[in-house]
């Protein structure tokens, strides 16, 4: 099979596509012929060696496809209800957690779901991690409702979108952020306090709307961003962190400096400062999320129910060859995507 391999540490050249021999499959697992593949920025960070717990080069990257199982290996000794009742030729999405740039790929059932009447391929592969990381964030651990306000950053990613289209079905106020070019974007997918970090201080910007703080940001970003988005909340509010791409850059350059600044500007969280503001700190990776198989069967359950009704949907940015799959990350890296960047295979 065609696979897009990572040989080295480094920039999107590091990126090389190689005849692999075809998974083969352990009991409790499903063959899929993928069809498309979602573009996470942690397979950037992975490509980068800034992603904890990704393998060593060689290896190949990619965290979410879709695509068609071919055959099942069925585990005698496994739960039923855990991807149990999945057959050659279902149409699935799954979260094989690195393997995904390739034509194959041979996942655990716990870690794949049968897609909703009518998904088609693109949006499935730009479904899981994106939703499940914003609900899990929002809902599961965050506890919003109705009425609470909350500030997206990245609000034009991948995330953040999905972050402002549950918002929005649930009643939340949403402060968003995103570069100058991107907020036409954002008032059109119904951000109320479209923010351009540009050039606004987003500090000031959701403390003149909200003088007593708000009750939840959402920062994949890390550094000091956590201690501005500190300084927005209220009693009771919440940090999400999840993610670090300061410690990137826009070069996809590896950098050992630019990393250790982004951890050096990390604040330390007080429990007694905590305490005083009632301030929960949130850290959210779907690598733990996953183990809770029956937490994330009831979160897809939601999620599905929501795409259903049309409340929620994928938005692609772009859409590129496996085999571009270089190419694809520099778009990322570039700050251009609005949106989910997808590879497909063909």
């Amino acid at each position: 099979m065609r696979a897009m391999v990572i040989r080295r540490h480094g920039p999107p050249d590091v990126f090389e596509v190689q005849q692999r021999a075809d998974p083969q499959l352990k009991a409790g697992e499903v063959l899929i012929r993928v069809k498309t593949i979602g573009v996470n920025f942690a397979d950037l960070l992975a490509r980068m060696g800034l992603y904890p717990g990704a393998p060593k080069p060689p290896f190949v990257p990619g965290l979410e496809i879709s695509g068609v199982i071919e055959k099942v290996m069925e585990n005698p000794g496994g739960r039923r209800g855990e991807g149990g009742s999945l057959q050659p030729g279902d149409a699935v999405m799954a979260i094989p957690q690195f393997g995904a740039y390739a034509e194959w790929v041979a996942a655990p059932m716990s870690l794949v779901y049968r897609m909703p009447a009518g998904m088609a391929f693109d949006a499935a592969a730009a479904f899981p991690v994106n939703y499940l990381t914003a609900y899990h964030s929002m809902f599961t651990m965050g506890n919003l409702r109705a009425g609470d306000r909350v500030l997206v950053h990245g609000a034009a990613g991948g995330v953040g979108i999905a972050a402002v289209q549950m918002a929005k079905a649930k009643g939340l106020v949403v402060f968003g952020t995103a570069g100058g070019a991107k907020q036409d974007f954002l008032r059109k997918i119904g951000v109320d306090h479209p923010i351009d970090y540009e050039k606004n201080d987003f500090v000031k910007v959701v403390k003149g709307y909200a003088p007593e703080g708000i009750e939840m940001v959402m920062d994949p970003i890390g550094g000091k961003s956590l201690v501005q988005g500190q300084q927005c909340l209220g009693q009771a509010g919440r940090l999400v962190i999840y993610g670090l791409s300061d410690a990137a850059g826009t070069s996809g350059k590896r950098s050992l400096v630019r990393g250790l600044k982004a951890l050096l500007d990390t604040p330390r969280f007080h429990p007694l400062k905590l305490m005083e503001k009632n301030l929960a700190v949130i850290g959210v990776g779907m690598g733990g999320v996953l183990t809770r198989g029956t937490m994330v069967r009831d979160e897809l359950a939601e999620l599905f129910k929501m795409y259903g009704e049309g409340k929620v949907k994928p938005v692609i940015a772009k859409t590129f060859l496996l085999e571009q799959a270089a190419e694809a990350h520099r778009y990322i890296h570039d700050r251009k995507n609005i949106g989910k960047v997808i590879l497909s295979v063909r």
